[in-house]
């Protein structure tokens, strides 16, 4: 079976030889760019399955490819992984906003970077599929949202509707980060008038309902929430 083909973005040669050769042996077919609108030109051409995206590039600067992959109806369903400095805290809530999936803080190491590439991968364009999201069962927790239920090694445990929400949707995306913007938009509405740290309340709240499993959802410092992967 044919690997997945990936596009990398990064300006540095070193940086870029590291990705090559580590995505290239574990059978990945790659196609490396050091300039972001060339960059933007090979995504087009080739289609790939997923983007590694530096942010500091010449030509176009990463957070502004991936806004413009993102408006594009034939790119904006592929996945994004943005490569950045721990220092760039401020790009990276811009980039996962405009819709990246993931990020890798430099300096990495080749493990972890495989590994994300292929976390990302597993979850594809992260569509949501209503059909196969409305029972998930995620170690002890099923939620289902027929039944408005959620059950915590079987018994059932009261949520709020907001809270609902809040966990069936990251629970929709496991392994992906969220900003609390976006997790405000999605969960109370973008017209609803209220400051992004109301969502830590919800969540503190959703956690100490999981109990053994509040664990489940995540802190990404800085940036938001991620519900945890339990594939990985």
């Amino acid at each position: 079976m044919q690997k997945e083909k990936v596009v990398v973005i990064e300006d540095d040669p070193d940086i870029l030889e590291v990705m090559n050769y580590n995505l290239s042996r574990e059978g990945y077919r790659v196609t490396c760019e050091q300039d972001g609108l060339e960059g933007m030109q090979r995504i087009r051409k080739e289609n790939p399955d997923l983007v590694l995206l530096d942010l500091m590039l010449p030509g176009i600067e990463g957070t502004e490819v991936c806004r413009l992959l993102k408006l594009d109806p034939v790119t904006r369903a592929i996945p994004i992984i943005m490569v950045t400095a721990k220092g760039e805290e401020s790009d990276i809530v811009l980039g996962l906003g405009l819709g990246a999936d993931d990020y890798v803080c430099k300096p990495f190491s080749p493990k972890e970077l495989i590994a994300r590439v292929k976390a990302v991968l597993r979850r594809g364009s992260l569509k949501e599929d209503a059909a196969s999201q409305r029972r998930m069962v995620r170690d002890g927790v099923v939620i289902d949202a027929d039944r408005h239920e959620v059950l915590v090694d079987r018994d059932p445990v009261t949520f709020t509707a907001t809270e609902f929400r809040l966990l069936h949707f990251m629970a929709s995306h496991p392994g992906r980060a969220f900003t609390r913007d976006h997790l405000l938009s999605r969960v109370m509405g973008e017209d609803v008038m209220v400051y992004d740290r109301n969502i830590d309340v919800h969540v503190k709240a959703v956690r100490q309902k999981l109990g053994k499993y509040r664990e489940l959802i995540e802190t990404i410092r800085g940036i938001g929430y991620r519900f945890r992967d339990v594939r990985d």
